[in-house]
């Protein structure tokens, strides 16, 4: 059953995110990711009758929340291919850009998306439905090696060879379809003082790997450089520190390796310029409103004239 999008979920840091972006009223916006619609509404809210917002979401429950406005365009696709689809609308340029990068309390909810560890459901965490692979593809298929690069690299796990053992051998026996059968599978390796934190960081890793989300975050961020006009503005939530580092980088430096360019006289060549130098946590009030709040980080850059 879907939920009402008050309900689907609740946007984090609203007020921080719409202030970031310094809205012109006939600007052209992209929330890249629409979800509950919470932040495309605040948007759409600040925008005059000539200005335009393009909503992604390659999950088609967020199909429900669309609001019906002239102003607002949704895409049912995933934001690695936003260049690709503002070309097909005629947008060569957007005056900012959002992108809320964690996962909805929707999905985490729905025990039938296998997203959480605190339900059992089928062991599934793809974004979009339509897509091939699924976290029990992951388990089931992946060689030893593979799964612990996974839990290594994506969920930064010390003990990632352990874990992707455990999986191999008990996967011989008998098949790990649901997530009590995974939660049986990797339970014994979780530290007792750190078992919810290691269990998260697991399926995290999972998630990561289904949805290919580092390597579509990376094209995003590229295709956000070509697009934003001088001054526009790109605002991006993180959750994690693998997506941080991304963003961070990304923001500093024009490039997801955080290497820096410099001219002659050592000055950073950069098309972005940090708006916000140190970044913006959410407080103890945004903390209680939204208790998914806690892990975010909120970043800002504008885009530097073109011919400088």
């Amino acid at each position: 059953m879907i939920k009402d999008a008050g309900s689907y979920h609740i946007p984090v840091l609203l007020q921080e995110c719409i202030d970031g972006l310094s809205i012109r009223p006939d600007g052209v916006y992209v929330d890249v990711t629409f979800g509950g619609g919470g932040h495309s509404r605040a948007i759409l809210s600040a925008l005059g009758e000539k200005g335009h917002l393009y909503g992604f979401d390659q999950d088609s429950d967020a199909i429900n929340n669309v609001p019906v406005d002239s102003r607002f365009t949704f895409v049912h696709s995933n934001f690695r291919y936003l260049k690709n689809w503002m070309r097909y609308h005629g947008v060569e340029q957007l005056d900012g850009l959002l992108a809320d990068l964690g996962v909805s309390s929707h999905h985490f909810d729905e025990a039938g998306r296998g997203f959480s560890f605190r339900q059992d459901g089928p062991l599934d965490m793809r974004m979009n439905r339509q897509a091939s692979l699924s976290a029990k593809d992951v388990i089931q298929t992946y060689n030893e090696k593979q799964l612990a690069q996974i839990f290594y690299l994506y969920g930064e796990l010390r003990n990632a060879r352990q874990l992707a053992a455990a999986i191999v051998r008990n996967r011989n026996i008998q098949p790990i379809n649901t997530i009590d059968d995974f939660i049986k599978v990797v339970n014994p390796l979780m530290g007792k003082s750190r078992e919810k934190k290691d269990l998260a960081k697991v399926f995290q890793a999972l998630r990561i790997e289904v949805n290919h989300e580092l390597e579509a975050l990376c094209e995003m961020l590229g295709s956000a450089i070509d697009l934003l006009k001088p001054g526009g503005r790109l605002v991006v939530l993180t959750y994690h520190s693998l997506e941080d580092r991304i963003v961070k980088n990304f923001m500093r430096a024009g490039n997801v390796d955080g290497k820096a360019d410099k001219d002659f006289y050592g000055n950073l060549l950069s098309p972005l310029k940090p708006v916000n130098n140190k970044v913006i946590l959410p407080d103890a009030a945004e903390e209680e409103r939204n208790p998914r709040s806690r892990s975010a980080k909120l970043r800002i850059a504008e885009r530097l004239n073109i011919e400088s």
